[in-house]
C-alpha cells in the first residue's frame, strides 16, 4: 500500500484520538504495575484554551505518554474548577440578557441557572484539550462541585473548625465592588495606571493660645500657617479620615504636635498623631489615616485606637457615613469632590501621577481594601510541615530557584480569608440562631442537634436556624484536589487513593506556587500524613517575541485551535516545547510551530524514502559501518534523553531527539545507506533501517503522538494487532555505545563537510567527481570509512600520502591534512590569507588553554579528566599550528 505524498495531520488526529479512546488506552485502574499519576491543574469552567494551557498540558501529556511507554500504569486525572467569582459573573450576565436580575431570584433558582450554564459551557476547555492530544483518563473527569468533592470541602471546613483553625472575624480584605465579594490576593492583578495626585489643605483647629499669638503677629511664619497639606490619589475617602499622621522627628511640623485639623468640606475634627511609620521625605510628610479603606492605615489606626469609618457600600457607592455625595459611585465622587475642594479653596494643586492599582482578576473592577466580617483559616501551624517537605527534598520544586520564594511565603504566611459573598460554590456550614450565636454542622439536622446543646433549648426547630449565605473560596476546594479526585475523604482507605496517592508530578505556573501548590501540600499533610506529589514542574509565562505577556487586550495571543489547524497538533506541541525551559518565560513565535510542522514533514518524507526502496535478497551488506555507527549514536542519544527527562529538562530532551532524527538519521545515516537511484538495497540494511525507524517513532511519540501512531501502523512494519499501538509500545532499552566509533565518524563527517565547502567555494558541481588524499597524523583508520567518504563526498578515491601534493587545495581535520587536486592554478595569496586566519584563531585558542593550565586554582580544583582534556587541547592545537606553518612555508616558495 502506498503512502500519501504529504502528511495529512487533521485526518490522522481525528482517527487516532478516536481509536485511543475507543480502545481505552487512556484508562487506568489499579493493578500490579508501578503507578505514575498526574492530576491536572483544573482549568476554570469559564475558560477556553489559551497559550498557557497549551504549554502546561503539552508538558503533562509528554510526561504521561512517556510513563505509559515505560510500562507504568499511567493515570492523568482531568477536571475543571467551578471558579466561583468568574462563573457567577457569567451567569449574572446571561440572566441580564434574559431580563432577569439575581436579586429577583431565590438562591435555589439562581443555582439552577448556574448549573444550566455549566452544563452548556463548562466542558468546552476539556474538549479543546483533546485536540491537543491530551491523553487524560476522561472516565475520571472531576468537577470541584461534584457531590463527593463538595462533601469533602464541607467535611474539611468542619474538621479545621473543630481544631480551632477556622474562625470568624472582622478583617481587612480585598473587596470586589462589582462582584460584591472578598477576593484572594492571587485574584488581584496589579497594574500601573495614570492617576492624579490631589494636594488637599486641612485647616488646623485653632486653640486659645494660638489665636492670641496670631492677633499680635503681623506676618505668618511657616510654622504658624493655618493648614497642613496632604497628597492623596483618593480624595473621595477624606470623609473617612480618622487622623493626620506626621513623623515626630519632622521639624517642619513640631508646632502641630497635639493639634487637631478640620476635614475639608465636612468640618469634622480629627487629631494629628505622631508615628515614625511616616516617611519625612515622601510627599508632604503628612499622611491621611483612613482605617476603613487602607490596610496600612487600618494597622496604624489599631495602634493609635482610631475610629473606623466605612463610607463605602458593597457596590462601591458612598453611604450615609460620608455625609456628602451619598449614593455616588466612588469614581464619580472623586471627580465631584475635586471640584468641591477647589471651590472651597481647599485644593492646593493637582499633579499627574503613576501608581500601582489592584484590579479584580475576574471582573476587572478596581479593588477596595475593606473591613469585612469574614471566615478565616489559620495558616501558621499548617505552613511549617508544608515548608519542611520542600526544604528536605520530599517535594522537589523544578527549577530549584523557586525554593527561596516558597520559603519566604511560608515563613511570612497570613491567615486565609476563605469566605466569598456569592451563591455559586460550597455554602459555608455555619447555622445562625436568632440571638446571633452559630453552630458548625454538615446538615441542618446536625445543626439543630448542636444548637440544642448550645442553648439547652429542646424546643428549637430547623426554622430557628439560618445558614450562612457565603460560600468558601474556590481554592478551598482545589487545595483538596489530589485527595478528593480519588475519593480520599469519603473513603480514605479505598483502592484508588491507596494506589495513586501520592501522585508523581504536578505541572503548574509559579504564580500559584503558594496559593495552590503550598495549600495542597498542607492539605496532604493534614489529611493523608504525606505530601500529595513528589515533583512540582513550574512552567514559565508564555510571552510574545517582544517579551510581552500574552493577553486578549494586547491582541498578541494566538488562538491555540487556529495554530493546531495551521501547523498540526504535533507541530504546535513541538513548537511550544522548543522554547520552554522549566521556570523560564518562553518567547513564543509562530515560527516555532512552523519548525514543528516541518519536523513532522521531515519524518514523513524520510519514511516515504525508506518505504520506496526495493530490496534485493542477494545483495551483500555494504553499510556495516553506517549501521554500527547509528546504533551507537541512537544508544548515546537515549542516555542523553533519559538524563534530560530525569532532570525535567523537557526542552533539552526534545532537542536531543530532534537532532538525532533530523541530523543523525535523516541527514547522515539515510544518506550513507541510500542506494543509487533506481537501484535496490540489500536486505540486511533494509531490515536494520526499519528497526531503527520503529525505535525513532517510539522516542518521538511522547512529543508527536499523532504522526508516530499513523506511521506505526504502516504495512512496512508488518501486521499490527488491534492493541499493538505506538502509544503503549515499550521505549527502547539502552544499548552499548562505541565511543571510539562515534568519535571517528564525527571526524569523517567533518571531512565530508569540508569537501562540500571546497565545492561551494570553488563553484564545483556536486556531480563532478573529485580525488582526495590524506596525510594522516592521527590513529584513525580511514580505510574502513573510505566507502562513506567516497559516496557522500563524491570522490573517486582516498589516497594516503606522505607529503603535500602540488597544485592542491588543503584542509585540516584535527591533525590530519587532506588534499584535493585542482586543475586551475591555486590562488596563493587567497590560500595564504585563509591559513593565516586559521593560525590566528588557533593561537588565540592555545593562549586561553595555556592560561587555564597555568592557573594554580584551576589545576588544584579541576577533576583529573578535565585537566587531561585541556592538555589534549593544547597538544592538538600545537600540532595543527605546526602543520599550518609548514603549509604556509610551502606557499611562500
Amino acid at each position: 500500500m502506498s503512502i500519501s505524498k504529504t502528511y495529512l495531520p487533521k485526518e490522522a488526529e481525528e482517527k487516532w484520538y478516536s481509536y485511543w479512546l475507543q480502545h481505552k488506552f487512556f484508562r487506568s485502574v489499579p493493578d500490579d504495575r508501578e503507578p505514575y499519576t498526574i492530576v491536572i491543574p483544573p482549568p476554570n469552567v469559564t475558560g477556553v484554551l489559551h497559550m498557557g494551557h497549551m504549554l502546561n498540558n503539552t508538558i503533562q501529556d509528554v510526561l504521561i505518554r512517556r510513563a505509559r511507554m515505560k510500562g507504568k500504569n499511567a493515570c492523568w486525572v482531568p477536571g475543571t474548577d467551578h471558579a466561583s467569582i468568574a462563573t457567577e459573573a457569567k451567569v449574572v450576565a446571561m440572566l441580564k440578557e434574559r431580563g432577569i436580575g439575581k436579586k429577583d431570584l431565590t438562591r435555589p433558582e439562581f443555582l439552577d441557572y448556574a448549573w444550566e450554564w455549566k452544563e452548556k459551557y463548562g466542558g468546552i476547555i476539556l474538549e479543546q484539550l483533546k485536540k491537543l492530544g491530551a491523553s487524560c483518563d476522561w472516565d475520571r473527569t472531576c468537577f470541584t462541585m461534584d457531590e463527593e468533592l463538595s462533601a469533602a470541602v464541607i467535611d474539611t471546613f468542619i474538621h479545621l473548625y473543630k481544631k480551632g483553625w477556622i474562625y470568624r472575624g472582622v478583617r481587612m480584605v480585598n473587596w470586589d465592588p462589582q462582584g460584591k465579594t472578598a477576593v484572594s490576593d492571587e485574584e488581584v492583578i496589579r497594574k500601573e495606571v495614570n492617576q492624579k495626585l490631589y494636594y488637599i489643605k486641612y485647616n488646623v483647629v485653632p486653640d486659645e493660645l494660638s489665636m492670641m499669638s496670631e492677633s499680635l503677629a503681623t506676618h505668618h511664619s511657616p510654622l504658624t500657617t493655618h493648614y497642613l497639606t496632604v497628597a492623596t490619589t483618593r480624595p473621595e475617602t477624606i470623609m473617612a479620615d480618622a487622623a493626620i499622621c506626621i513623623n515626630p522627628n519632622d521639624e517642619r511640623y513640631l508646632h502641630l504636635h497635639g493639634k487637631k485639623v478640620f476635614i475639608p468640606l465636612i468640618g469634622r475634627e480629627i487629631p494629628v498623631i505622631l508615628d515614625e511609620y511616616v516617611t519625612m521625605d515622601f510627599g508632604t510628610g503628612c499622611l491621611k489615616v483612613t482605617p476603613a479603606h487602607d490596610l496600612n492605615d487600618y494597622e496604624l489606626g489599631q495602634k493609635h485606637k482610631l475610629p473606623v469609618i466605612d463610607i463605602l457600600n458593597d457596590d462601591g457607592t458612598l453611604n450615609e457615613k460620608a455625609t456628602i455625595l451619598i449614593g455616588e459611585d466612588r469614581f464619580a465622587a472623586r471627580k465631584k469632590i475635586a471640584v468641591l475642594l477647589e471651590e472651597a479653596g481647599a485644593l492646593d494643586k493637582v499633579e499627574e501621577y503613576k501608581s500601582q492599582v489592584g484590579f479584580s482578576e475576574r471582573t476587572n473592577a478596581v479593588i477596595e481594601p475593606k473591613l469585612s466580617m469574614q471566615w478565616f483559616c489559620k495558616m501558621d501551624e499548617m505552613a511549617k510541615p508544608a515548608l519542611d517537605y520542600v526544604l528536605n527534598g520530599e517535594v522537589k520544586l523544578i527549577p530549584e530557584k523557586f525554593i527561596n520564594t516558597y520559603r519566604h511565603w511560608m515563613e511570612n504566611v497570613k491567615d486565609w480569608c476563605i469566605s466569598r459573598q456569592l451563591w455559586w460554590g460550597q455554602q459555608i456550614p455555619a447555622w445562625y440562631l436568632p440571638n446571633g450565636e452559630y453552630v458548625i454542622a454538615k446538615t441542618v439536622e446536625d445543626a439543630l442537634v448542636e444548637a440544642k446543646k448550645l442553648t439547652q433549648n429542646p424546643s428549637l426547630t430547623t426554622q430557628d436556624l439560618k445558614q450562612d449565605e457565603d460560600v468558601v473560596d474556590t481554592w478551598f476546594s482545589s487545595w483538596l484536589w489530589p485527595i478528593s479526585v480519588f475519593d480520599g475523604f469519603k473513603d480514605p482507605d479505598n483502592a484508588d487513593i491507596n494506589y495513586y496517592y501520592p501522585t508523581n508530578d504536578l505541572v503548574t505556573a509559579p504564580e500559584i506556587l503558594f496559593f495552590w501548590v503550598a495549600r495542597m501540600i498542607m492539605a496532604g499533610h493534614e489529611f493523608r500524613g504525606e505530601a500529595p506529589f513528589k515533583n512540582v514542574y513550574l512552567t514559565g509565562i508564555v510571552r510574545d517575541k517582544l517579551g510581552r505577556k500574552m493577553s486578549k487586550s494586547l491582541g498578541n495571543s494566538p488562538d491555540p485551535l487556529d495554530l493546531i489547524e495551521k501547523f498540526s497538533a504535533d507541530g504546535v506541541r513541538v513548537g511550544m516545547l522548543l522554547c520552554s525551559p522549566a521556570g523560564n518565560d518562553l518567547m513564543f513565535d509562530e515560527s516555532y510551530c512552523e519548525q514543528g510542522r516541518n519536523f513532522a514533514n521531515k519524518v514523513w518524507n524520510a519514511f516515504r524514502l525508506v518505504k520506496g526502496w526495493e530490496v534485493d535478497d542477494k545483495l551483500a551488506n555494504p553499510n556495516k559501518i553506517a549501521i554500527n555507527w547509528f546504533e551507537s549514536r541512537f544508544n548515546q542519544a537515549l542516555v542523553e534523553i533519559e538524563d534530560d527527562f530525569a532532570q525535567y529538562r523537557l526542552s533539552e530532551a526534545l532537542m536531543a531527539t530532534y537532532r538525532l532524527v533530523w541530523d543523525d538519521f535523516c541527514a547522515w545515516y539515510l544518506e550513507m545507506i541510500k542506494p543509487v537511484y533506481l537501484q535496490p538495497i540489500d536486505c540486511e540494511t533494509y531490515i536494520r533501517t526499519i528497526s531503527f525507524f520503529e525505535n525513532i517513532l517510539k522516542i518521538l511519540h511522547p512529543f508527536m503522538p499523532f504522526i508516530t501512531e499513523e506511521l506505526w501502523h504502516d504495512e512496512l512494519f508488518g501486521g499490527r494487532t488491534e492493541k499493538d499501538c505506538c502509544i503503549v509500545a515499550q521505549l527502547p532499552d539502552n544499548g552499548e555505545v562505541n565511543t571510539h566509533l562515534l568519535n571517528d565518524v564525527e571526524t569523517v563527517k567533518l571531512v565530508i563537510t569540508q569537501i562540500r565547502n571546497v565545492r561551494n567555494g570553488k563553484q564545483i558541481s556536486p556531480k563532478e567527481i573529485l580525488s582526495l588524499s590524506v596525510k594522516a597524523n592521527s590513529a584513525i583508520n580511514y580505510d574502513q570509512f573510505e566507502p562513506v567518504i567516497k559516496k557522500l563526498g563524491n570522490v573517486d578515491s582516498l589516497t594516503k600520502v606522505a607529503d603535500k601534493p602540488g597544485g592542491a587545495i588543503s584542509f585540516l581535520i584535527a591533525t590530519d591534512e587532506f588534499f584535493i587536486p585542482f586543475s586551475e592554478n591555486i590562488d596563493a595569496k587567497a590560500e595564504t590569507e585563509r591559513l593565516q586566519k586559521e593560525k590566528e584563531y588557533l593561537n588565540g585558542f592555545l593562549k586561553s588553554v595555556n592560561a587555564k593550565l597555568l592557573n594554580e586554582r584551576f589545576m588544584s580544583n579541576a577533576k583529573p579528566e578535565i585537566i587531561e582534556a585541556e592538555l589534549k587541547k593544547k597538544t592538538d592545537a600545537e600540532a595543527k599550528l605546526k602543520i599550518l606553518d609548514e603549509s604556509l612555508a610551502g606557499l611562500a616558495t
